[in-house]
């Protein structure tokens, strides 16, 4: 842990850390002062959803020390955020059958299970 030995990097990492606590009581408070609103849901969500991310940002920016990190621990954090997507559009197909929005490719009939 070099490199923080002197009252000052104490002083300016703990500043650091109550301007990110700060932040994040504002958000939460935005974030229940936005539940308040008159929005329909898919705004409601979207506006849960970014301060979420501002927040989750700022967790893993500071807390979880991502800002002075290697960028090794990047490339794994993009690799994981590749099979997040992957494993979150996976589903989907799967929900359209259940809606009854079977996806039909064109040229193959479908119907009978006819035995050739």
């Amino acid at each position: 842990m070099g490199g923080h030995d002197s009252p000052e990097d104490i002083k300016k990492e703990t500043r650091t850390y109550l301007l990110v606590f700060a932040a994040l009581a504002v958000l939460t408070v935005i974030t229940v002062t936005v539940s308040y609103l008159d929005l329909n849901r898919a705004q409601a969500i979207t506006v849960a959803l970014i301060i979420a991310t501002i927040k989750g940002g700022l967790v893993a920016a500071f807390f979880m020390h991502l800002l002075s990190e290697e960028k090794f621990i990047y490339a794994v954090l993009v690799l994981t955020l590749v099979f997040f997507a992957v494993l979150f559009v996976l589903p989907i197909g799967n929900y359209a059958d259940e809606l009854g929005e079977h996806f039909v490719m064109e040229g193959v009939e479908h119907g009978g299970s006819e035995a050739h």
